[in-house]
């Protein structure tokens, strides 16, 4: 990378935006490496760390980030375990911390079974879960200075005899205090001197209390003193710490070639979630820039409702930013304080960031070229008024560019060719620009000059554009208009604040007549265009209200259908229906007149009924048959012409109407719900009767010649529930009417009189029934009912 692409690269602020980067980064290298992105100018590695940004995203939508806190640099600790040396117990943890992460985000990415694969899937395989060394270090470490007595059975049993052995000795200690002898001491109290418990004695008595001379006080008036009596315990003491050193540091030892063991799985574990963290924080910034993945395009950029990265996301004005497609060069004019170098900067940073695998705040369907170098001579009047404004400090920047520049490079002027001769200024201003071009480079430029603007108008592949501005109002608007060369407006503005019209006037009369024509051009081009923004959104706003309705005919037309097939469903569903509750009563009538031919009926009468059970079965199966069928095409039209009144069937439609006229060419004027439509007589065909209404008759003449055949004079009821009974009943009612009976015997039996009150209560409702008395003697008495029937 040269000189100059690193100082574009500070020039367009992408270290700003790698701060904020940094900043959603949890480890420390983490943060460093975001702060040390730089450019990719391969196109596959550009698309590749876009895809990865991309998959972060996504997994982070889902389940939000994986847990990378407490990860630091373990390398120099694991080359020196390699070495043979022991780690300490830091060094050691920070290890547990790196295996607990990679742990915790394997887990994280292997994440539900069935969730969309990833580009990143196979960082999250590579992890290596040490468990076991992870939970051996942490068992063993509860902190910097301590260690569990679980580290090792050794261990627990020296601290076991420490502990007893500080208690003898305290035991033999409290005795002392407690004797004759406590008024040798100073303080009745236990205290230690070179790790040796003693007592605090008072000078003038320390030959009074025999044992070993510790330490005395700075004023001199106390001497600790290790009683005889207890020199023995402090030394197994000591010896026992002795001893408790060693073991802990065999302790670290043995860790410490556990990790030289595992040393290349943990430090890939290391580097992996760095990679990772680092990925995540894209994915971040991504949401908090509310950014999208451009495409990657191989000829030019197209940035849609693009906004400046560092700027707030409510309050930046987006506009739609191109170049290298239809146009490589593009002059953009307008009053300062427009937004002019803005939007130099937004183009240039936003593909830098692009090329470092950022998303960036565009809107979908933007897409980015990849370029060796982006460079560019922008500088900020406030800030570099003491030196990069001069003409030369511009120049030495453009003659650095100009040698750099090829067909992979995108350039960016500010102000080109300002602070020398406007003349003059204008004049190198084009020429620089068309060296660039030559060299197969991509330009924006900014400018005040009018003769620039002309220059764009009138040279192929050169366009205009402007930041927009409001003459009323004083402000700029902050929207780029491509395609519009921008007006001065001084004398606008100049009137507004209120300079006198007498001066604008003697300006106005300064000005070259060149220059005034093309001045009113630039008026005219400004109307026309607010003109055709309003004509735009008029169409606009009818292309949406024609969607809307063809939208809603279309939804219209649905329900129609939707209507059309459920109602003829379950017209098709109630002719079943009745078609089987008709094979029913048929079935039922039949058993009972094979009942009743047993009993009275003749051979020769059976078989005549028989025959016309058959045939009236054969009858109903056919309707059935028919019933389920569609016609695979539409019927031929009938011979028989419609006319005024006739419901009839568009035959391609399958849709029923109603002729309302017949038009004197003979075609026809029909009414199809709420539409009224015009038909051919060969497209459409009359229809006589619906398959429900002739099932129907069907089955009601088959149920009054079946019912008929075999009324029965009376009903038993015995034997059967209150619901069936009633049941039973009906039916039973329903075949005696249909076989003219005057009266009726049901037979409900004495039991409970459950049945019996059951079937007087519901004949009192019965509109069948004329009267009813229960049963005489002879008749059944209280254990039968007598109907009259109507």
């Amino acid at each position: 990378m040269t000189d100059l692409f690193e100082k574009s690269i500070q020039t367009l602020e992408l270290p700003k935006v790698l701060e904020r980067l940094a900043e959603q980064a949890v480890t420390e290298e983490g943060k460093e490496r975001c702060l040390a992105l730089r450019p990719l100018t391969d196109a596959d590695d550009v698309q590749r760390a876009l895809d990865e940004t991309s998959a972060a995203v996504q997994m982070t939508a889902l389940r939000g980030s994986p847990s990378l806190s407490g990860v630091k640099p373990v390398a120099p600790s694991l080359q020196r375990a390699h070495m043979g040396g022991a780690l300490n117990t830091r060094e050691l943890l920070d290890i547990a911390a790196v295996l607990r992460a990679a742990r915790s985000a394997k887990e994280y990415g292997e994440g539900e079974g069935d969730r969309a694969k990833t580009c990143i899937d196979h960082l999250f395989r590579s992890l290596t879960a040490n468990r076991f060394l992870e939970e051996k270090i942490t068992g063993s470490i509860l902190g910097e200075d301590e260690i569990a007595d679980a580290a090792s059975p050794e261990l627990a049993s020296i601290r076991r005899h420490i502990r007893a052995t500080a208690s003898k000795v305290r035991d033999i200690l409290n005795k002392l205090i407690s004797s004759n002898q406590a008024k040798y001491l100073q303080e009745a109290i236990i205290t230690q001197r070179n790790d040796r418990f003693v007592v605090p004695v008072k000078s003038e008595h320390k030959n009074d209390v025999p044992g070993l001379v510790h330490d005395v006080s700075s004023s001199g008036s106390t001497f600790f003193i290790e009683p005889m009596g207890v020199v023995k315990a402090n030394n197994e003491l000591k010896e026992l710490q002795s001893r408790e050193e060693k073991e802990i540091e065999r302790i670290l030892a043995e860790l410490s070639a556990d990790c030289a063991q595992f040393g290349e799985d943990i430090a890939q574990d290391y580097r992996l979630l760095i990679f990772l963290d680092v990925i995540f924080a894209k994915a971040q910034l991504s949401y908090r820039m509310r950014a999208c993945a451009p495409k990657i395009a191989e000829k030019g950029l197209y940035l849609r409702k693009a906004r400046h990265p560092l700027l707030d996301p409510d309050k930046a004005v987006a506009n739609d930013l191109m170049l290298g497609e239809d146009f490589d060069t593009l002059v953009i004019t307008g009053p300062n304080t427009g937004g002019k170098t803005v939007t130099l900067k937004t183009i240039g940073l936003l593909t830098l960031m692009a090329q470092c695998g950022l998303h960036i705040p565009v809107g979908d369907d933007s897409r980015v070229r990849v370029f060796d170098r982006v460079l560019a001579d922008v500088g900020d009047e406030q800030s570099i008024a003491q030196s990069l404004s001069t003409f030369s400090s511009h120049m030495v920047n453009i003659v650095g560019i100009l040698k750099e520049a090829d067909d992979r490079t995108l350039i960016l002027f500010d102000e080109l060719g300002a602070g020398t001769d406007p003349i003059e200024g204008a004049a190198l201003a084009a020429a620089v620009i068309d060296s660039a071009r030559e060299m197969g480079a991509l330009v924006a430029a900014t400018t005040h000059y009018a003769e620039l603007k002309v220059y764009a108008m009138t040279t192929p592949g050169v366009e205009n554009a402007s930041c927009e501005f409001n003459v009323d109002s004083l402000a700029p608007t902050y929207r780029l208009l491509i395609g519009i060369p921008g007006k001065s407006n001084a004398f606008a503005i100049s009137e507004r604040l209120g300079l006198p019209k007498s001066i604008i006037q003697k300006a106005a009369a300064r000005i070259d007549a060149e220059n005034v024509r093309f001045e009113d051009v630039l008026t005219q081009l400004d109307e026309q265009r607010h003109q055709m923004e309003k004509e735009k959104e008029a169409a606009a706003k009818l292309r949406r209200e024609m969607e809307e309705t063809a939208k809603a005919s279309r939804e219209y037309k649905a329900q129609l259908e939707a209507q059309r097939a459920k109602a003829v469903e379950k017209a098709q569903a109630e002719a079943r229906a009745i078609l089987d509750e008709a094979r029913d009563t048929a079935e039922q009538t039949f058993r009972e007149l094979n009942e009743m031919r047993r009993r009275q009926r003749k051979e020769e009468d059976w078989q005549r009924v028989n025959d016309e059970r058959s045939a009236l079965l054969h009858s109903l199966n056919q309707a059935e048959g028919k019933l389920g069928q569609r016609p695979q095409e539409p019927a031929p039209p009938p011979t028989r012409p419609a006319k005024a009144g006739d419901t009839v069937e568009l035959v391609k439609m399958g849709t029923q109407a109603t002729v309302l006229s017949v038009n004197k060419d003979g075609s026809l004027q029909l009414q199809a719900g709420i539409l009224k439509i015009s038909a051919k007589q060969d497209e459409v065909r009359v229809v006589e009767g619906e398959t429900q209404k002739a099932a129907k008759k069907v089955v009601q003449r088959a149920e009054h010649k079946l019912r008929a055949m075999g009324a029965s004079p009376e009903v038993d009821l015995r034997g059967m529930m209150v619901d069936e009974a009633i049941g039973a009943l009906d039916l039973f009612l329903d075949s005696a009417v249909l076989g003219k009976l005057n009266e009726v015997r049901i037979i409900h039996g004495k039991g409970t009189g459950a049945v019996r009150r059951a079937v007087r209560e519901h004949l009192k409702r019965s509109r069948y029934i004329k009267s009813f008395r229960p049963g005489r003697y002879g008749e059944g008495e209280d254990g039968v009912t007598i109907a009259e029937l109507r």
